[in-house]
């Protein structure tokens, strides 16, 4: 791709929008910024596009977002009027231009006489998988890129069944997307005004009805009742939705089964720079800082936050000597899992054929919860569009009873109301999980621990390696297939029992090789010989190659010292 003649067609277009035009005057003398704008087409793939906010073909703009939509747009009026007339739920997050680019998608999929059902304000993830399968659409669209530092937005595309988009259709909908070569081929004038639209009929503004039976889906969801009953009005809970999309979900279900929540007012309206954190991500104790301040202050035990299209929830508890310490997500995740199934048990409505899903890269923990409980546990790929297939699975040959899901990026789903990580949910169950842990004079610390007693203490951590510039991912690719071609039977003072070619889909353990039921996934795991991991993959999301470490060891102590070691022993090995 020839950047440069790229960049000249950009700014001698009399479609460019004037800030466009004076945007990318100010590069003109900065090569090395023309090529990374311009060098590449931002990628669509099942996960949709992401981006820096800019101008150009590797950027977020309203260009970039009109020639992904018209795309969509092709491949839906391929499967005839029925798709169209069911057309596409749209909804955003509280991200610089993402109401832009949420209308912006809308007006191009009108001008083609689809139907739009789009939110009137920000609204997460799985409200946005909830409206389409609520309303039957085609489609769904989000603008959002999720807990991505401020400079990013992003555009994903969800199936009919409200998971997002399969692999298949994602395919023939890049198909259509890379035949559009005009970036100005849509313009302006045919799409800019919604409201202005050649059939208004084809326009429905989604109301408080839909967002009201959401709502009602998630109380069917509750397991403890008279425990929230009884303490629920009295419990000190600190919630903060990060300046997103989870303010009104989140306070909304609370009030509703009248849990009391103190938010943290001055990150609870809408904010595009998210200006009282660094990044809006909850998995960090720093961006829960002014919720843990302000539960200090009024006393309160537990800290949520919530990141801008609010599909993950991050948590700060005390512990034993009074001071917050924030979970991992996969000791959220086990809290939940754990709480879900002891409940479900208790309450005699725990399923013979109950399955838990997990990403394989999720703790190992999960495991033996759910063996104490009888439950089966199936693992998938990283991403919660697989968990999401599961789903659609058992519902359609009833072999299973979906439980619960979640992944170690914070991601938790009960449910099936949605098929998307959904932090209300998870905000919801962890506030009644707090109640009912009082209710019984306990806390969630206290089971946390009673946890790693009965099944041995697991320290899950992840590490990232930034990369930059446009051959980031082929760098990352790379620096994974380095490893894949290296006989490793130990790493640091652990042995290696097998070795798990996710790519190739093949399991290798003392001389044999056996198949895996994933492929396709560039990724390689090593399994430890004490029953531990440690998995290398690129991030689908973010030029990040991550390294995932679940240790197994006596205690915490031990556990911290072991997985140093291995980090040290593991980063040697990358750079060899």
């Amino acid at each position: 791709m020839d950047y440069k003649v790229n960049y000249e067609n950009w700014i001698t277009s009399p479609y460019l929008r004037a800030e466009g035009l004076a945007e990318l005057k100010a590069i003109a003398n900065d090569e090395k910024e023309i090529e990374y704008s311009f060098g590449a087409e931002l990628e669509f793939g099942t996960a949709g596009m992401r981006g820096i906010i800019g101008y150009g073909t590797n950027k977020m703009n309203v260009y970039t977002v009109r020639r992904a939509t018209q795309g969509l747009a092709e491949f839906i009026k391929a499967n005839g009027s029925a798709a169209m007339k069911k057309g596409v739920a749209i909804s955003y997050d509280t991200r610089r231009n993402s109401e832009l680019f949420a209308k912006t998608a809308a007006g191009v999929l009108l001008y083609n006489d689809i139907k739009v059902h789009i939110y009137p304000e920000a609204r997460p993830v799985p409200m946005l998988s909830y409206a389409v399968r609520k309303l039957g659409a085609f489609a769904g669209i989000m603008i959002t890129a999720s807990h991505n530092p401020k400079e990013y937005n992003g555009y994903k595309v969800y199936g009919s069944d409200g998971a997002q988009m399969s692999p298949e259709a994602t395919e023939e909908v890049v198909k259509y997307i890379t035949a559009i070569t005009d970036y100005f081929s849509v313009k302006e004038e045919q799409i800019d005004d919604i409201k202005s639209i050649k059939n208004p009929a084809l326009l429905n503004v989604i109301g408080k009805n839909l967002e009201n039976s959401y709502y009602d889906e998630l109380v069917k969801l509750t397991l403890s009742k008279k425990a929230v009953k009884e303490v629920g009005k009295d419990i000190k809970i600190v919630y903060t939705p990060v300046h997103g999309s989870g303010y009104v979900p989140v306070t909304s279900i609370l009030k509703k089964l009248k849990i009391n929540a103190t938010i943290v007012e001055e990150q609870a309206n809408p904010d595009t720079e998210f200006s009282t954190v660094e990044v809006p991500n909850p998995e960090f104790k720093e961006t829960l800082s002014m919720g843990i301040a302000l539960a200090d202050r009024i006393k309160a035990d537990v800290v949520f936050g919530t990141d801008p299209d609010c599909d993950r929830l991050g948590v700060a508890i005390r512990d034993d000597k009074g001071e917050f310490v924030a979970l991992s997500g996969n000791q959220a995740g086990i809290l939940l899992l754990d709480y879900v199934l002891q409940r479900l048990k208790a309450e005699g409505e725990l399923p013979a054929n109950g399955v838990v899903v997990k990403s394989f890269v999720s703790t190992g923990m999960a495991k033996l919860i759910c063996n104490n409980y009888g439950v089966e546990l199936v693992e998938t790929p990283v991403g919660f569009k697989f968990i999401g297939e599961k789903i659609k699975q058992y519902e359609e040959d009833g072999s299973k009873t979906y439980l619960f899901g979640f992944e170690e990026s914070c991601g938790y789903l009960r449910g099936t109301h949605a098929r998307d990580k959904d932090a209300v949910v998870a905000s919801m169950l962890f506030a009644e999980m707090v109640c009912y842990y009082q209710y019984i004079n306990r806390s969630v610390y206290g089971r946390l621990t009673e946890i790693y007693e009965k099944y041995g203490y697991v320290l899950d951590a992840t590490d990232s390696i930034k990369y930059s510039g446009l051959r980031a991912m082929d760098d990352m690719n790379i620096a994974v297939a380095k490893m894949r071609e290296k006989e490793i039977s130990s790493i640091g003072i652990y042995t290696v029992s097998g070795v798990r070619d996710y790519l190739g889909g093949v399991r290798k353990a003392d001389g044999e090789t056996t198949q895996l039921e994933i492929k396709g996934v560039n990724c390689v795991y090593y399994e430890l010989l004490n029953g531990g991991f440690i998995c290398l993959r690129p991030s689908g999301t973010e030029p990040k190659l991550k390294i995932y470490y679940s240790i197994k060891a006596k205690d915490k102590a031990h556990a911290e010292k072991a997985l140093a070691e291995l980090k040290e022993s593991f980063s040697a090995m990358l750079k060899d």
